[in-house]
């Protein structure tokens, strides 16, 4: 137990202080909204003081629908033998590339299901194929996506990590996190790899010099001490190899899922969001969710934490699948920011700017 209370933990805060899992718990447990807020955003500007807002433009191209881990958490999987079952073949995926980049598209996130035989030879063709024709990057593939290519095709981590890099991957996103806690994942994800399994591949990719996200997904009946826990070994792996260049953190949209509930409320993820801004001391960027949460929430998290609003998403089929049907494009996205007193800008992977828009009058 931690000796400070609310107001003494957000002073060291803003002195630069870490936070510990005992502060974290009385900041999750005791703190007003606001005042969390309040610290969340001095780090903000401390961090990025330019008043900048980042987005970036790409394309989530799910390559299939099937699943063998069936999540209970998941409304998109289908099994194989259903009539909506789908796998796309690479010219499938090239024509949503293509279309992808005439929209200004600079990065390609291709995620899918277990695909149950799918080995790597369907990825190898498939990022030679993406780099032969364009100049964008391959933000792609999960920690289980890595896992289940790995035993279908016979090779480790690593070797399936090098082969995929030298085929054209780039780095990977945070997906397949959830919370990193096998109390919860074995209730919403048995059959999906554990806690220890996603750092472990996330290291090897790190070590290999592959950048990634990092993700966390609330509201899915976890406590407090479990999301807390969650952000102390993201922490952890970022000092140890210092390459996640941001962190996701969004909620569980109960819609059509087998675990069903309800969703969990704005105000909760506002403060989850500034902890994670707070706590995170060592990850430069925070993501706020227009996705899950909507445009007025999305524009909330920028006083929260946040100093980027993630993807125009000019496609996506995960989330929509669950019944929401948040959208977005460069216009919006960028009108959204401005209202907020704050400059847009267009990034890349790597969170350089490729473009700065002027203020609204």
């Amino acid at each position: 137990m931690s000796s400070k209370n609310v107001e003494e933990i957000l002073e060291c805060v803003i002195q630069g202080d870490r936070v510990d899992s005992a502060e974290a718990a009385i900041l999750f447990n005791e703190a007003d909204l606001y005042m969390l807020g309040q610290a969340a955003n001095v780090i903000r500007e401390y961090r990025h003081p330019e008043n900048r807002v980042t987005f970036v433009v790409d394309r989530n191209i799910n390559y299939t629908n099937v699943c063998v881990n069936q999540c209970a958490f998941c409304a998109f999987y289908k099994d194989l033998d259903s009539a909506e079952s789908y796998l796309l073949l690479t010219q499938d995926i090239l024509k949503k590339v293509d279309e992808a980049v005439s929209a200004g598209a600079t990065q390609i996130m291709l995620q899918g299901g277990l695909y149950p035989g799918l080995d790597i030879t369907y990825y190898i063709e498939l990022f030679e194929a993406i780099k032969r024709e364009h100049d964008i990057t391959i933000h792609s593939l999960s920690a289980p996506e890595i896992l289940h290519i790995a035993k279908n095709s016979c090779l480790t981590v690593r070797e399936t990590l090098a082969t995929l890099n030298e085929a054209g991957l780039d780095s990977l996103p945070g997906a397949g996190a959830e919370i990193l806690s096998d109390k919860t994942r074995s209730r919403i994800s048995p059959k999906k790899i554990s806690t220890t399994q996603w750092l472990s591949i996330m290291e090897a990719a790190h070590e290999m010099g592959l950048y990634t996200t990092a993700t966390m997904m609330f509201g899915v009946g976890e406590d407090i001490d479990e999301r807390i826990a969650h952000l102390t070994k993201i922490r952890a792996l970022q000092d140890k190899t210092g390459k996640v260049r941001g962190f996701i953190p969004w909620t569980f949209m109960p819609g059509k899922t087998d675990v069903g509930g309800t969703e969990t409320s704005a105000e909760d993820y506002l403060r989850t969001l500034a902890i994670s801004r707070i706590f995170l001391d060592n990850v430069e960027n925070i993501q706020g969710s227009w996705l899950t949460q909507g445009e007025a929430v999305g524009q909330m998290s920028l006083f929260f934490g946040a100093n980027d609003l993630g993807s125009t998403m000019l496609e996506e089929n995960v989330v929509r699948a669950t019944g929401v049907q948040n959208r977005m494009n460069v216009k919006k996205i960028v009108r959204l920011i401005n209202k907020c007193g704050f400059t847009p800008a267009k990034r890349d992977t790597q969170y350089k700017v490729i473009k700065k828009y002027a203020a609204e009058c």
